[in-house]
């Protein structure tokens, strides 16, 4: 027998994210038609050509799916002693940077999950993420008309989502400080004990390669004296 409540709540989240979508997508239509786009565009023409590469190969560099390390690599599935203390300063600071360079992009991705789930279980950063949402679909309401007047003032569109878009940074930072303290505190913990105990001296990337220079080749006679040493004569 089909449970009521159960279909109930899968309507409810449906028309949910339904509403979440036309919301986004209608301030995404307002901002494009604010000149958002025009103004992005404007300011990174002006970024020089040689800026955009170098941020662009840091970019590729740093977030290079090819580092994000595998949950078996990550906590030593496997290994015979994957974590444990180092009390010789000499070989925990290579430990600490090898660690670091190697499972960079693990602690980023731990970061990013321990600020989604503070952010789930805080209510008022969630009710004020709401009420924010609710504020911009007012403003966009409010200036459909291209232009909107406050008090004798007129504000058109681009001003008014400058202005909010302003109050959103300033109103997100007080509303998200603890939060990203908390994240920070929590992730750091975690992060800087993970680095310290794990032993992950047997993993390597290509920057820990080290590449074999010189000439390797073997001269001909050495060779085959090498290989068929000379017969000693008995005395």
């Amino acid at each position: 027998m089909n449970n009521p409540t159960s279909g109930d709540s899968t309507v409810g989240s449906g028309a949910t994210t339904a509403v979440l979508g036309g919301l986004i997508g209608s301030v995404k239509e307002k901002w494009n038609a604010a000149g958002g786009r025009d103004l992005v565009s404007n300011v990174s023409s002006h970024i020089p050509q040689g800026t955009k590469d170098y941020i662009s190969q840091a970019q590729s560099k740093a977030f290079n799916r090819d580092h994000l390390r595998s949950p078996t690599v990550f906590f030593g599935y496997g290994e015979e002693r994957p974590f444990y203390f180092e009390r010789s300063p000499a070989l925990l600071v290579p430990r600490l940077q090898h660690n670091i360079k190697f499972f960079y992009l693990n602690y980023m991705i731990l970061t990013a999950v321990f600020f989604v789930l503070t952010l789930v279980v805080s209510p008022s950063a969630i009710i004020g993420i709401v009420l924010l949402g609710f504020a911009w679909g007012a403003v966009i309401k409010s200036t459909q008309g291209g232009t909107v007047t406050v008090k004798g003032v007129t504000i058109t569109q681009k001003q008014a989502s400058i202005g909010m878009s302003a109050l959103s940074a300033v109103f997100l930072f007080y509303l998200l400080s603890h939060i990203f303290w908390y994240t920070l505190g929590t992730s750091g913990i975690f992060t800087t004990a993970h680095a310290v105990t794990r032993d992950a001296s047997m993993h390597k990337d290509e920057g820990d390669k080290i590449e074999m220079t010189g000439d390797l080749t073997i001269n001909a006679e050495e060779d085959a004296a090498f290989l068929n040493p000379a017969e000693v004569s008995p005395v």
